[in-house]
Order: C-alpha cells, then structure tokens, then sequence
C-alpha cells in the first residue's frame, strides 16, 4: 500500500503540491515554517479526514483561498483514488473514493492506513487514556471486520445512558434497556479488543527489542471494568454513584493500555529519547502487525524524526522501517541528518520546501 500520487491546493502556506513520491522513503527537508509539516498534515487529512495540528480543518485552508482539496492516489490495479475537499464556507467534508461522491469517511480510513510518529505521539504515554484508546481501537478496525459496528453501538448506547443519568430522576425501565444494549454491546467489544492486544503483545515485545532493550517494561489492556463481574452487573450497581457524576464510570469507553517500567508508569521512569523509541516501536509494531495478519503495509508519516534520537538509534530506527517495506514521508530540517542512514537498495526520494512568493512554501524534488 502506497502513494504514487499527490497532488494538494490550498493548503495552508503551501503553493499547490503535484508529488510522485518514492513508494518507499520520501525525505522532505527545508526550514522551520517552510511547510515540511504541513504536507504531513495534508496526508493525514486525506487518509483519516482530520488533522493532527487543528481541531477547525478550515484553519488547514489557506488564508486567501476559498477551499483546500487533496487528492492522492494509491498503487495497485487499477490502483485507488482519494480526495477530499474543505470549503471555508461550509463545515463538512466532501469525499471522494475512486469518484464515488458517497464514501464515508471508514471507507477512506480503511483504503489507506496511515501511522503518525510526532511530538504529540508522546500522548500514547504521558496523555489520556483517550489517546491510548484510539490507538488500540485503530489497530482492531483494520482487522477485525465487524468491529465498526459494534464501536458505533456501544458508543450509541452510552450516550443514551449517560443522557438517562443526567436528566436528575431515573426511569429504571428505560435505563434498563439501555443498560442492556450497552453490556451486549460492550462485552462484544472486549471482546474484540482483547484478541487484538493477544495477538498484537508479541509483535510489539520483538519490535521494542530491536529498537530499544527494556526489561521490565510491560504493556496490559485494561478493559475499563472490573474483569471479575459483567458489565451488566457493573453498570446496574453503579447506577447511583453515576448518576452523582453525571456520566457512565465503567465500560468499555473507559478502557486503557498500561504502559509500565518494572511496575511504574513509563513515562514516569523513560528519558525522552527511551519515551519516543518506545511511542516509535508502538506504532511501527502495528504495521508489522497488520502485514502480518492482513497483508497490508502502514504508510507512516513522521515528522521530525532525528528530534530525541542519537545517531545510533535514529540509525536502528531506520533499518527497522527498511525491513517493514513500507512507504515512509519523513520530515527533517537538515537532509543530512538522514541522507546516507538508508541501504543502497531502498528506494530514497528527497525533496525539499523551500520559501517562496509571498511567503508559501515550494516543494521541490532533490533526487
């Protein structure tokens, strides 16, 4: 799975991109401000129809422009295309799956998955347990088919729970019923979620012990509740405390991966460098991961990456993205830095942004 083409307009201080990338290593180097990030950024919106930088995609749009529109297109026979476009004016994204004006953003995300490694990767450990949440849910949705669904029921039958909490006199008829979809729904999701991590726990073990020897270091799932009871039986002794709270305490939205150095919280014991190379291992372990059980390859977007590492282990870093095949868009303000880390055989393009009519930057290619 890769990106043979790119083409982005309007797109914050970027001038219109038209990109042939290399279907393995694409390094994009130039200044700070000049716009390395903010190509990063149009592929993360065109693969996951948000941003990493904005919650309001419209700051995304360049200033005096009416509208961003990304495209890309991904190999293959026929090979896939992808667009998204953004109005100012307006609030919703207008899709495009191989010209079908009705995809829906799952469709986008499943066609092209993408891994972000960049400061705010460190949220995987010192954030909240929402991040670590949509880390593990993303690695379920791509190999567990029918796990969409059953998100979308339970994250339904929550909100109507805590709906029932909050309206101060509870009906315990309908706060049954509730109560009911949520436990069916929620248990099937553990259920889902804990096969994954099984599965998933090897693969990270071995891809830490490449990058970055740990012992003691120890990765669990946490369901989100007591893993002695139901959820059923959870939720309805709960009923009163909740209700004080306002919102659901215990289920499956509360689910968690605990991250812990001989017992304490990693982010508590890691220097930043061992912080970002264990973040790093997390997310390439899930491309290796899903090669392994779906046969599909991650296209990773990372930004910064000789930011924390010593040269060692941005060398071991590198050879451990050579041997995954993957296609990688790396950012980095000196092209030196990463120019001569990779194989003779590995397919290195480079590119550069730099600074140009008022004030947008130009990608040019090096290489």
């Amino acid at each position: 799975m890769s990106l043979t083409l790119l083409n982005f307009q309007g797109l914050r201080n970027l001038n219109p991109i038209d990109m042939l990338p290399s279907p393995r290593i694409n390094i994009i180097s130039g200044p700070n401000g000049s716009g390395k990030t903010s190509l990063l950024e149009g592929i993360h919106i065109l693969g996951m129809g948000r941003s990493f930088r904005t919650r309001q995609l419209k700051n995304a749009i360049q200033a005096d422009q009416p509208h961003m529109t990304l495209y890309g297109r991904l190999a293959g026979e026929p090979g896939i295309a992808l667009g998204v476009r953004r109005l100012r004016a307006q609030r919703e994204l207008e899709l495009r799956l191989n010209g079908d004006k009705n995809a829906r953003l799952a469709e986008l995300v499943e066609a092209m998955p993408l891994q972000l490694i960049n400061p705010d990767a460190f949220r995987l450990l010192e954030g909240s347990p929402a991040g670590r949440r949509e880390f593990l849910d993303w690695g379920v949705f791509h190999v567990k088919h029918d796990f969409l669904g059953i998100w979308k029921r339970t994250r339904r039958a929550v909100k109507h729970r805590n709906a029932l909490l909050r309206r101060g006199r509870i009906e315990p008829q309908e706060m049954a019923v509730w109560e009911q979809e949520l436990a069916i729904w929620g248990e099937q999701m553990d259920m889902l979620r804990h096969a994954w991590f099984s599965e998933f726990l090897p693969v990270f073990e071995e891809t830490l012990k490449a990058l970055l020897p740990l012992p003691g270091l120890t990765l669990h799932y946490a369901r989100g509740w007591d893993k002695e009871r139901t959820l059923s039986a959870v939720l309805h002794d709960s009923r009163g405390s909740d209700q004080q709270m306002g919102f659901t305490q215990q289920g499956p939205q509360r689910a968690d991966l605990k991250i812990r150095l001989n017992k304490q919280p990693a982010v508590e014991v890691l220097s930043r460098g061992q912080q970002k190379l264990v973040v790093s291992a997390l997310k390439l372990a899930q491309g290796r991961f899903l090669e392994r059980t779906a046969q599909r390859h991650c296209i990773y977007l990372i930004d910064d990456l000789p930011a924390e590492l010593d040269e060692q282990n941005r060398h071991q870093f590198c050879r451990l993205l050579e041997e995954m095949q993957c296609q990688a868009f790396i950012t980095s303000v000196e092209p030196s830095a990463l120019s001569s880390t990779w194989d003779t055989t590995t397919s290195v393009n480079m590119f550069h942004v730099k600074h140009a009519d008022q004030g947008l930057g130009h990608l040019v290619p090096t290489s």
